[in-house]
């Protein structure tokens, strides 16, 4: 990775205009390789010739493309695990890219995208910019204007995994919980008391304070509050009012 971005820095080669953008030799403005993931570009553009030349732009410097002629293709696939973002063509057979950026959006899928187009105007440009999409670049582009979309898309969609690495932990331990332990867990957070939960359940009260010591421990809580939290986060139930 490190060798291949180091020769293409090194590389004197003049401008050179390519199908569909301008080639230039010139360092990415972040340094996109240095990331601990391999950081993943998915192209989607129905002409080979761009894919295939931006897959080795983006291999140049240590990223992993991922290519597709249509929307349709890429739905095939699941969203890789690192970081990523999209590089979408606007104008694509059957769904274009404005509307492919409304179903993401709408199905709560926040993956970056960089639009691209060549027969771009201002009211596109506008509604791709406000319906969240990174950097909007119209045919012919320079490899610098990608490289530093790109590494912004990358940066926002690393920070993002991030924010929702807790979130995540704690879905992952609450999946491990027993179905009984998850039941015990949604109830308890809601405010009820050991042995009001014993007679929600048809349980004995001994028996529900042997589940409620699992669970906690397998959430990792060390208190009531941290449960409480914990369930906040999940979103479990709705809040109940104790029964006398």
């Amino acid at each position: 990775m490190c060798d291949a971005l180091a020769a293409w820095r090194q590389s004197r080669h003049p401008v050179l205009l390519q199908e569909g953008f301008v080639v230039t030799q010139r360092r990415p403005s972040k340094q996109i390789d240095a990331l601990p993931e391999r950081p993943i570009v998915i192209v989607v553009d129905d002409d080979p010739e761009v894919r295939e030349a931006l897959s080795s732009l983006f291999r140049s410097v240590g990223l992993e493309p991922r290519l597709f002629g249509s929307t349709a293709e890429f739905l095939q696939h699941e969203l890789p695990e690192a970081p990523c973002c999209v590089v979408l063509d606007i104008r694509l057979p059957g769904v274009g890219g404005l509307d492919f950026q409304a179903q993401l959006t709408k199905a709560n899928i926040h993956v970056p995208i960089v639009m691209m187009t060549g027969h771009g105007d201002i009211p596109m440009s506008v509604q791709a910019m406000k319906a969240g999409a990174v950097d909007f670049l119209t045919k012919p582009f320079r490899h610098q204007d990608m490289l530093d979309a790109v590494a912004q898309a990358i940066e926002r969609d690393r920070k993002r995994r991030d924010s929702e690495k807790p979130l995540a932990e704690l879905r992952r331990l609450f999946e491990s919980l027993t179905t009984r332990e998850r039941e015990i867990m949604t109830l308890v957070t809601t405010g009820l008391m050991n042995k009001q939960v014993a007679a929600e359940l048809g349980l004995s009260e001994i028996t529900v304070k042997i589940h409620r010591g699992h669970l906690m421990r397998k959430m990792g809580a060390r208190s009531l509050a941290d449960l409480v939290r914990a369930a906040e986060a999940l979103e479990l139930g709705q809040t109940k009012t104790s029964t006398p």
